[in-house]
């Protein structure tokens, strides 16, 4: 049997809480691997935590320091040197361009590991789809991402999330929420289609547990009506409806909304509340305005309507939640527009799914040693059409 095949059929076919035992056991068979760790990114991504059963563990690894934190950042297999002439390769472990982990491998080097290179790629591959899909039953690589404890709302918000990061011809997608093991409130979503990508940025009202459960209504709502095949601004009328249902008025939610034509760039957007949008085209940041409207659930039956927006090849499109753009220094002075397109401009080499976390290092300098009093949301988007 082919090496390549054997090593997929034994990733497919291995009980979800074995996925590293099966992958070990088939490279040590079929590549002579000397040794296999599969590291998970934490959901902070500041480390890459080893998989192992608990209670035990093993070190973590810094995501900005180490060789598995470059091939995790770079997003391509990296090599380095291990004693008695073998090699350590470095191999991402995504899924469409949603960054899980590493998988690092100790082989002979030389020939062998130029030949087998490619393969291994492949598999680490084979095996992030492997995990997302185990994820349903097993809760062992979601303990490995944990540094600290999750508390109950953030772990309903990370529940809810359709991943950190996508990629497709047309465009990458990045996102993150600080702080990641605390966080309430942001959420965003994302949906593609072979023609339309649909994306929203929420930026919830409250703290703690109320503040995630109105959240979970409010995103759930618009998915129910998203997958219902109802326009743009009649979801945001239906999620509206639904979070006054519950909340008669008391509690509302901001959410910016955007449907977009993949073949076009042309988009429909509908502007509920406070989350913001700068747009990064030749070099110069601004922040675009839209029609702003009700918030969901703020007032009975509110009427949505959709504005139009162009995004063209090459344009980067960044969204923050208040939680970026009201933190105040220490001085009391607020992040604002102009810190925020500093920051933006500062990291426009880094590819999308790399950006959020920038940005949010930056906010974190400005913001000081006190502790935030709001969640941080950033999404970013480039746009390369077709």
């Amino acid at each position: 049997m082919n090496r390549f095949v054997a090593a997929e059929r034994a990733v497919r076919t291995a009980a979800p809480h074995e996925l590293l035992d099966a992958v070990r056991r088939v490279l040590v068979e079929q590549y002579a691997a000397e040794s296999v760790e599969l590291l998970m990114a934490d959901y902070g991504l500041t480390m890459l935590q080893p998989v192992s059963v608990l209670p035990h563990t093993l070190e973590p690894v810094s995501v900005h320091n180490s060789s598995e934190g470059r091939a995790f950042g770079a997003q391509e297999p990296f090599m380095e040197s291990a004693p008695g002439g073998l090699v350590r390769a470095h191999l991402p472990v995504s899924v469409r361009g949603d960054r899980l982990g590493v998988l690092s491998v100790v082989l002979p080097g030389g020939d062998h590991v130029r030949g087998c290179l490619e393969e291994l790629a492949e598999i680490a591959e084979v095996l992030a789809h492997a995990v997302i899909v185990a994820e349903r039953e097993t809760d062992l690589y979601m303990q490995a991402r944990r540094t600290n404890r999750l508390t109950l709302a953030a772990e309903m918000q990370w529940q809810l999330l359709p991943g950190r990061s996508c990629a497709r011809r047309e465009y990458e997608l990045g996102a993150q929420l600080e702080p990641a093991y605390a966080i309430f409130g942001d959420n965003f979503d994302w949906s593609v289609t072979a023609d339309r990508l649909l994306l929203y940025v929420t930026n919830g009202m409250g703290e703690g547990i109320e503040a995630s459960l109105l959240t979970n209504l409010a995103v759930n709502a618009l998915r129910n009506a998203r997958r219902a095949g109802i326009p743009l601004a009649d979801q945001a009328a239906l999620a509206d409806q639904a979070v006054y249902a519950q909340y008669q008025g008391r509690q509302y939610l901001s959410v910016l909304m955007f449907d977009f034509d993949l073949a076009t760039g042309r988009a429909l957007v509908v502007d509920a509340g406070s989350p913001q949008m700068l747009r990064l085209r030749g070099g110069t940041v601004e922040r675009i305005d839209f029609e702003a409207q009700l918030p969901l659930g703020m007032f009975e039956e509110t009427d949505y309507r959709t504005q139009d927006f162009q995004v063209e090849p090459g344009d980067r499109l960044v969204f923050v939640s208040d939680g970026v753009y009201a933190v105040a220094s220490p001085k009391g002075e607020a992040y604002g527009d102009a810190a925020l397109a500093r920051a933006i401009h500062a990291t426009r080499l880094l590819p999308a799914a790399e950006v959020p976390r920038a940005i949010l290092r930056e906010l974190t300098g400005h913001r000081g040693q006190q502790a935030p009093d709001d969640d941080a949301l950033v999404v970013c988007l480039d746009w390369r059409g077709r």
